[in-house]
């Protein structure tokens, strides 16, 4: 092995045997990436990652070092303390797991903490666990707070350097300068190595991106399997789903000012759509919202502290018994 290969390796470690993750035919597989923390407003991106580990047949392929790729003191472990000494600790994970679908398609799963630290390094070292298990297709999983109506089912938008691939989906055709993320990164260098690369983006009520939105990760699945081909199972996300906006219309009701913040928000959404023939733009609309600031912070606020538990966990089922 040569220093090269050492030093990627250093980044992660390999189950053995490794699961067998071409289909039938010999192709290879897709490889999603859920990378929590920068884009995962509604915690979509990691609720629909733990919902497909726990909904179908899951097996852990790779196990990356967060020592490696952790700051721990810009985003500390929680500790529990407990008759009079420490218990237990939550550490961060980043996993590459071997999945297949309701038709037993195989695909793999990176999913976890967003890197901090060696960027183009962890990018490397996910080139060569792709090369190696012969991927063809990276898709990677964001979820971004916009102004949306949680009345409205969750919209999405999606990007990639095959754009016929990206058959009916909404595109973002603007230029932007925006903050880079480590997925993002991973999707530029993957669309650079050949692999056919995109993303998604679902649009999170920015009022509720604090909580768990369930809607937009069953919305991100669905998208997926537009993409691919794959069969992925939502109905678990989908009752959460229900039950979340069953609590949400609950605190509304009865605040007319939040509920004239909603009905601008349900007006421009439909409006929106109703364009999107014409491609319109979702963001430049934005500027457009019928809203004051104060209202929306004041929506987000009011939901925020109605939503919260006595344990200061969100009401909402934040735990993976949730789903």
């Amino acid at each position: 092995m040569d220093d090269q290969s050492a030093e990627h390796s250093s980044l992660y470690s390999l189950e053995f045997p490794a699961p067998r993750v071409s289909n039938d035919e010999g192709a290879g597989p897709v490889l999603l990436h859920a990378l929590d923390g920068f884009a995962d407003a509604g915690h979509a991106v990691a609720l629909a990652a733990r919902h497909l580990r726990d909904a179908l047949d899951s097996e852990l392929v790779a196990t990356f070092s967060t020592d490696e790729l952790i700051d721990y003191r810009s985003r500390r472990p929680t500790i529990t303390f407990s008759d009079n000494k420490f218990t237990d600790v939550q550490m961060p994970s980043l996993t590459m797991h071997a999945i297949r679908d309701d038709k037993g398609r195989p695909f793999l799963l990176l999913a976890g903490a967003e890197p901090d630290l060696r960027w183009e390094q962890f990018v490397e070292a996910v080139r060569r666990l792709a090369e190696r298990f012969g991927v063809t297709d990276v898709i990677g999983l964001n979820a971004i707070p916009m102004a949306v109506p949680h009345t409205r089912p969750p919209s999405i938008t999606a990007h990639g350097n095959d754009p016929d691939r990206l058959g009916d989906l909404p595109r973002w055709g603007s230029t932007m300068k925006l903050p880079a993320s480590a997925s993002m990164l991973l999707e530029l260098r993957m669309s650079e190595r050949d692999y056919r690369a995109a993303g998604l983006s679902v649009h999170v009520p920015h009022y509720l991106s604090q909580t768990d939105y369930p809607a937009a990760s069953s919305r991100l699945l669905a998208a997926v399997g537009e993409l691919t081909g794959l069969q992925l199972p939502t109905a678990a996300l989908d009752n959460a789903a229900d039950k979340v906006r069953v609590q949400v219309d609950n605190e509304v009701s009865g605040n007319a000012e939040i509920e004239s913040v909603v009905a601008a928000l349900e007006t421009q959404y439909d409006s929106f759509t109703q364009a999107q023939e014409e491609r319109a733009s979702l963001l430049a609309a934005e500027a457009d919202l019928p809203t004051g600031d104060e209202l929306g912070a004041e929506l987000e606020r009011f939901l925020a502290e109605q939503l919260r538990g006595d344990d200061g966990q969100s009401g909402t089922g934040g735990s993976p018994s949730a789903i």
